[in-house]
C-alpha cells in the first residue's frame, strides 16, 4: 500500500512550489469529506493536496495526499484520488441505489473493463441486483467479493471484456429455435441467438429466464440487448439458478467453496473443461486473478476444471 507523505513534506513541498511558481497549487480552504459537484474540474498541471476537491469525467473526487498530473480514476482504489460520487447534473454526488451492496465500486468496473460497450453501465448492474439478493451478497466478505470477481471475469471472457452485446456469428442465429418446445419462436426462428453478458441463447432459456423476472422475453428477445439492467438480469438469472454442463449453479460454486472452476463448467464445462480447451479456461482463470488481486482478496483453490 502507498504511504501518506508526512504533513511537513507535504507543507514543504506546497511551499517550494509556492515560491517557484512552477505549477498552479490549489490549496483546501477546509478538509472536506462530502464531495461537490461544483468542485472545479481536475486539471493536469495543478497541484493538489489532500482534501482538494475537483470534477472529472462526471465524478466528484476528493485528494487523499498530494498529487499532480494523477487522473483521477485512473488507478482504481489505491489511487491518490478517491472518488465521492457521480454528479447527477444537479449539483450533488450520487451513487446508484444499491452500490453499498455490491462489492466492486463504480471506479473499480471501469477499470476492469476499459473498452466496455456504453450499454453495459455500472448502473444497469446494480439495478439487477435486486433480482437476486444473495449475489455477491452471501457468506464472508471473501467470499462476496470471490463471487463478484468470478461472475465478472466469466462475463469478460463471454462478451470480449463487455464489448460485444450479441453473439458476433450471425450465421449461427437461425440454430437457436428448438422448434420441439410447445411454444416454438414467436419472435422468429433466428431472434434467439446470443445475447447480453453470458449470451443468453435458445428460445427455451430466453422462456425461462423470462419466467423467472416477469418479462416476457419469449415475444421481446431484443430487450435483452436494449435494456441494460434486463441484459444484466439474464446474467444473473444464469448465474444464480442454472448448472449447465455442470452439476451446481455458479452461485453455489462460490458460496460453498468449490471453486472458480466450478463457475466454468457451469457455463461453458461441456466444451472448455476436462482438456477440451484449456486456453479458453486460462482465460477465464487469469481474468479471476486480476479481479481478485484488485478486490484484495485471495481467489481461492480449484481454479480450472
Amino acid at each position: 500500500m502507498r504511504s501518506r507523505r508526512a504533513p511537513l513534506l507535504i507543507a514543504a513541498l506546497v511551499a517550494a512550489l509556492l515560491t517557484t511558481g512552477a505549477a498552479a497549487v490549489v490549496v483546501p480552504a477546509a478538509q472536506a469529506a462530502v464531495a461537490s459537484c461544483s468542485a472545479p474540474a481536475w486539471s493536469s498541471s495543478a497541484v493538489y493536496v489532500g482534501g482538494n476537491q475537483v470534477t472529472h469525467a462526471g465524478a466528484a473526487w476528493r485528494a487523499k495526499w498530494w498529487t499532480q498530473g494523477e487522473t483521477p480514476g485512473t488507478t482504481g482504489e489505491w489511487g491518490v484520488w478517491e472518488r465521492t460520487g457521480t454528479c447527477d447534473g444537479g449539483g450533488t454526488p450520487t451513487d446508484p441505489p444499491g452500490t453499498e451492496d455490491f462489492p466492486v465500486s463504480q471506479a473499480q468496473f471501469n477499470s476492469f473493463f476499459p473498452n466496455r460497450n456504453s450499454f453495459y453501465t455500472y448502473s444497469g448492474l446494480v439495478a439487477a441486483l435486486s433480482a437476486y439478493p444473495g449475489f455477491a451478497n452471501s457468506g464472508s466478505e471473501t467470499i462476496q467479493k470471490r463471487e463478484a470477481a468470478a461472475f465478472l471475469a466469466n462475463v469478460s471472457h463471454e462478451t470480449g471484456g463487455l464489448v460485444h452485446i450479441v453473439e458476433q456469428n450471425t450465421a449461427n442465429y437461425p440454430h437457436y429455435c428448438d422448434t420441439s418446445q410447445s411454444y416454438g419462436c414467436p419472435a422468429g426462428n433466428d431472434q434467439y441467438y446470443g445475447r447480453g453478458p453470458i449470451q443468453l441463447s435458445w428460445n427455451f432459456n430466453y422462456k425461462a429466464a423470462g419466467d423467472a423476472l416477469g418479462i416476457d422475453l419469449l415475444r421481446n428477445p431484443r430487450l435483452v440487448q436494449t435494456d441494460s439492467a434486463i441484459a444484466w438480469k439474464t446474467g444473473l438469472w444464469y448465474w444464480n439458478t442454472q448448472n449447465g454442463p455442470g452439476t451446481m449453479t455458479p452461485h453455489a460454486a462460490i458460496v460453498n467453496d468449490r471453486g472458480f472452476g466450478e463457475t466454468i463448467r457451469s457455463i461453458n464445462g461441456s466444451i472448455e473443461c476436462n482438456g477440451g480447451n484449456p486456453a479458453q479456461v486460462q482465460s477465464r482463470v487469469d481474468t479471476y486473478l486480476r479481479f481478485t488481486s484488485a478486490l484484495g482478496v485471495t481467489p481461492g483453490g480449484n481454479l480450472h476444471c
